[in-house]
């Protein structure tokens, strides 16, 4: 070995000085890595094969002409990534070649070796992709919406509760201490009234579960049912009423009657939307397996509403015992109508969430805080659409009506399309849609209304969302809980107390829709998001191309589909 051991010492020593005076950038290096600042490039290198000189890292690129010339090129090197840190094997001092120091080295080239691959790294699936408006902190604002409507809201509850106390203690009153007469009239209404009343909340409570429960099992088939059903029973609640030949359960039956007619009609004309509405109802209600808990504030609502209900008749006995009875039950009914209006939503805007949620970040969000945000930062939203969405929905039904019996009046032209007009701007700023980006943004209902129509337009969808049915179905259903409690109760009363039959025929009606609303917000909700996150991102890989195709159908004038009534382009542009 003679000459050749001052070579290897040389070499131990340089490469030991080098390591030394490179300890401290490799610490540095390292703290980078776990701090996520510096990315790794994952690499192996085959140990079996020969590495190039000029393929070695920069340490080994620092080596003077002496080491280069004395370094077997077969040395393997080996670079371990452990756990986000660069770890480099320990180097060996490799045994010189067997000829003279002194003799010109010669630089064997190594033979081809095998390309480096990289080390495949198992990963999920990526989440959909947010859009720039779906930030971290839009969608966790913390600032109550609407508050002016949250106020009333309140202020009417405090009434309200005030209120419904003092009529039962009216009624109680009237029970111990008021004349023989009154006693007698408060304890035939209490017998002969409140229990069909509490009958029928409960059976309306039964009805809601099933026709949630049905509607998502079967989908298809529900939408006919419901379509249909809702006539017959109407007509069957009107032609029993009518049955009984009083004056006031005459005049109650023939309003069912009339809308079942109109009902009837409805279910012929949107005969061609069925197909794509159930299609869309299928898809839109997939993510629901994925939350056990979803319908937890359900029955929350159902017995909260409940028992107020309880309270609510009552106060509707302890009424009849007070001045103007009569002003004194249709506050009351509108009161009652207000409350499960803002419980329905309340209902709405948790599912809201909890989907919207899913579509734009790909999470499964806590029911039970999207619950919570949506009984306090989002109330006042849920409390002023609660009281302009179903008035701005009848009266755009019924402008749309109008432009359909337009003929060839004039007058009656130019009413229609001013009428509709005035609608469709009132309906910009106010509308059904606005849940979802009330629920997942926390804005405020007008700007949501606004900025969920800009979507549907900015992605041409207007006709789509235009001609769903699904609102109407789940507003069928409450009809046909209210037209199976009618049956039973004004069977059940003409045979215990006839005088009373109008009057618990119109209250169960009311109790039976409304209970049931509460309990189809689910699929309604579930609906609404589809629509407003397809709007706002379609790339979304959990949307399919349901929509998609439909737009480039109707684009192509191959998908036959009733039209919905529109205001013309030319009114539109003056």
């Amino acid at each position: 070995m003679g000459a050749s051991d001052p070579v290897v010492e040389r070499e131990t020593q340089n490469k030991e000085e080098e390591e030394g005076g490179g300890e401290g950038g490799g610490e540095e290096e390292v703290k980078d890595v776990e701090k996520g600042e510096v990315v790794v490039e994952e690499k192996v290198v085959d140990s079996n094969s020969n590495v190039n000189i000029n393929n070695i890292n920069g340490e080994q690129r620092g080596f003077n002409a002496s080491m280069m010339q004395t370094l077997n090129p077969t040395n393997p090197l080996r670079i371990v990534i452990n756990g986000g840190r660069r770890v480099t094997a320990p180097r060996i001092a490799t045994p010189p070649p067997s000829q003279p120091s002194r003799q010109a080295p010669r630089i064997a080239t190594p033979p081809p070796s095998q390309p480096s691959r990289p080390r495949s790294i198992s990963t999920s699936p990526p989440a959909p992709t947010p859009t720039p408006q779906a930030s971290r902190t839009a969608l966790n604002s913390k600032k109550y919406t609407n508050k002016i409507s949250l106020f009333l809201f309140v202020l009417h509850m405090i009434l309200a509760i005030g209120l419904v106390g003092f009529l039962v203690f009216k009624g109680i009153q009237g029970l111990i201490l008021a004349s023989e007469s009154i006693k007698r009239k408060e304890k035939r209404v209490l017998k002969y009234l409140l229990p069909q009343v509490e009958a029928a909340s409960l059976l309306s409570i039964s009805l809601s579960f099933s026709w949630q429960k049905a509607v998502r099992v079967w989908p298809k088939f529900m939408v006919h049912f419901i379509l249909w059903s809702s006539f017959f029973l109407s007509l069957s609640a009107g032609i029993l009423l009518i049955c009984f030949q009083k004056p006031a359960t005459d005049g109650v039956g023939v309003c069912f009657i009339a809308f079942a007619i109109g009902n009837g009609l409805y279910a012929c004309w949107v005969s061609q939307r069925i197909g794509f509405c159930c299609k869309v109802l299928i898809i839109s209600l997939q993510p629901v397996s994925k939350f056990s808990d979803l319908n937890q504030p359900t029955y929350w609502m159902l017995g909260t509403g409940f028992l107020w209900m309880s309270f609510w008749i009552l106060a509707v006995i302890g009424a009849l015992n007070f001045y103007f009875p009569p002003l004194i039950i249709i506050a009351l009914v509108l009161s009652l109508a207000w409350t499960t209006e803002v419980m329905r939503n309340v209902v709405n805007l948790t599912v809201c969430r909890v989907i919207s949620l899913y579509y734009i970040l790909g999470m499964q969000s806590s029911t039970q805080f999207c619950f919570q945000r949506a009984l306090t930062q989002n109330l006042g939203s849920a409390c002023l659409g609660s009281l302009f969405v179903p008035t701005i929905e009848a009266l755009r039904i019924v402008a749309r009506g109008l432009n359909l019996l337009e003929g060839e009046d004039e007058f009656m032209f130019s009413c229609a399309h001013c009428c509709l007009r005035i609608m469709e701007s009132i309906f910009r700023c106010g509308n059904g849609w606005a849940y979802v980006q009330i629920a997942a943004y926390g804005k405020g209902f007008v700007q949501a209304s606004q900025d969920t129509w800009a979507l549907f337009e900015r992605q041409e969808m207007e006709p789509i969302v235009d001609s769903d049915i699904t609102s109407s179905i789940c507003f069928l259903t409450g009809v046909c809980s209210g037209c199976i409690c009618v049956i039973v109760t004004a069977a059940w009363t003409a045979k215990v107390h006839q005088p009373f039959t109008a009057t618990i025929s119109l209250l169960t009606f009311i109790i039976g829709y409304l209970m049931t609303r509460i309990a189809m917000a689910l699929p309604q909700a579930c609906v609404s998001c589809y629509y407003v996150c397809y709007a706002q991102n379609p790339d979304n890989r959990l949307f399919d191309s349901t929509i998609k195709d439909r737009l480039s159908l109707m684009k192509a004038g191959r998908d036959v589909v009733v039209p919905t009534p529109r205001v013309p382009h030319r009114f539109r542009e003056t």
